[in-house]
């Protein structure tokens, strides 16, 4: 009897499901397996390739796995989508990904670790945050405005409509319970805010200590922020050949609908690391903000680009760059020199 090679395993929160490969590709088993027997299941296996999908608790059991002494492999799901046959249930997504995980080209996604996990949770909290005090903002805005209170858009006109709250002759126009769910949404907006700057402190904290968001801080637009968003959710740059394919990890690079040897570029992909790629762009907009107003160097890729093409196509081209320039930095362990314009 043949040797399994290869296991699909299909995750979930309670019920999984396995599917067993030999080396040629031919099934021998596939078998629905609880939460609390998966671990022992896999131990009585011989060791061999695990293949997942990287999706939520993929990197636990990654982990957990590879402590066992199996090889493990995370593949993304869109990778996995052409594998799958007829109907979707969970022992046909399981043989799909062994058998997309037995593909000598395939992709795969490196296993994180639970110190890189938690560095990228600091980004996660501070994102929902910042939606959650958005909202609560867009909120406030729009019931005042029930009220005939209008105010410009922006945090900052927020703070005169909370003045105004507060002044007697304003707020007796407004009913007893609108007041009372104003400060309320008032107050949460505050509480929201201070944990804001607690977690930009944190970060800030973590960019300093941390030698690779030092080093990344060098490059303009690049801020603690970024830099250690890149150092926590990034994969090692050693995983990407060159720049280009990191910047197409983040989907900063165009669309190919490319055919009969025409080359044929559409718009930006924005297939990746979406945490990623919006603060590059956020970085690289404030780049070119400054350069519009007070002028980019003189002969640089900069001027050169405002000159010819729009700002927000430039925004995006220099976020391309930036992401190239990155991998640069990470693979050479080198800071950042600006270039010098070639003289006439």
């Amino acid at each position: 009897m043949s040797e399994v090679s290869t296991i699909g395993l299909d995750i979930a929160k309670q019920v999984f499901h396995a599917h067993g490969a030999d080396a040629r590709g031919h099934a021998l088993f596939s078998k629905r397996i609880s939460r609390g027997k998966l671990l022992a299941f896999f131990a009585a296996q011989p060791r061999c390739v695990v293949a997942l999908e990287a999706c939520g608790g993929a990197h636990h059991w990654a982990r957990e796995l590879a402590h066992i002494g199996h090889e493990v492999r995370l593949i993304p799901p869109a990778y996995v989508k052409p594998f799958v046959k007829r109907h979707k249930n969970d022992a046909v997504d399981a043989e799909a990904i062994c058998e997309a995980a037995q593909r000598p080209n395939m992709r795969f996604v490196a296993v994180k670790s639970e110190e890189q996990q938690a560095a990228g949770l600091v980004f996660r909290a501070r994102d929902l945050l910042v939606r959650q005090r958005t909202q609560l903002i867009n909120a406030i805005r729009g019931h005042l405005t029930e009220y005939g209170w209008v105010a410009p858009k922006g945090r900052s006109h927020v703070a005169k409509l909370a003045d105004l709250l507060e002044e007697e002759e304003m707020a007796s126009s407004l009913p007893h319970a609108a007041r009372t769910m104003f400060r309320l949404m008032l107050d949460l907006l505050a509480d929201l805010d201070a944990k804001i700057v607690e977690l930009d402190k944190e970060i800030a904290t973590r960019a300093r200590e941390d030698e690779i968001a030092r080093r990344l801080m060098t490059i303009p637009g690049i801020g603690p922020i970024t830099a250690t968003a890149i150092a926590a959710l990034a994969p090692p740059a050693e995983t990407f050949t060159k720049g280009r394919d990191f910047a197409a990890w983040l989907g900063l690079t165009p669309l190919q609908k490319s055919t009969g040897g025409k080359q044929k570029l559409g718009a930006t992909s924005k297939m990746g690391e979406r945490t990623i790629r919006r603060l590059l762009i956020i970085g690289s907009s404030a780049v070119v903000l400054q350069a519009s107003k007070k002028g980019a160097p003189k002969g640089s890729w900069l001027e050169g680009m405002l000159a010819r093409k729009p700002r927000m196509l430039v925004t995006v081209a220099l976020a391309n760059k930036m992401a190239r320039i990155v991998w640069a930095l990470l693979t050479k362990q080198e800071d950042y020199k600006a270039p010098v314009a070639a003289m006439a």
